[in-house]
């Protein structure tokens, strides 16, 4: 058990409940409480479509780049 769900879990104990049901509703809680943490699938999606975006304007730079050097290179 958890620090935070042995805190729980005492005071509901404290508050009367039994141990099992004190057990319970405390980890459910706190696994509520820490799933709302998690990264859902729409979340990644969001996350490499922007990633996506950001790499495509670097590679954009860098042909802009080396396109540059080449011409540079052609003129001397």
């Amino acid at each position: 058990m958890t620090t935070i769900v042995f805190e729980l879990f005492e005071a509901l104990r404290k508050a009367g409940i039994d141990e099992e049901t004190a057990r319970k509703a405390a980890q459910a809680v706190v696994g509520a409480e820490e799933k709302e943490h998690l990264a859902t699938k729409a979340d990644l999606a969001q996350l490499e479509a922007r990633i996506q975006a950001i790499l495509n304007r670097h590679l954009l730079a860098v042909l802009a780049a080396i396109g540059t050097v080449a011409a540079l290179v052609k003129l001397l």
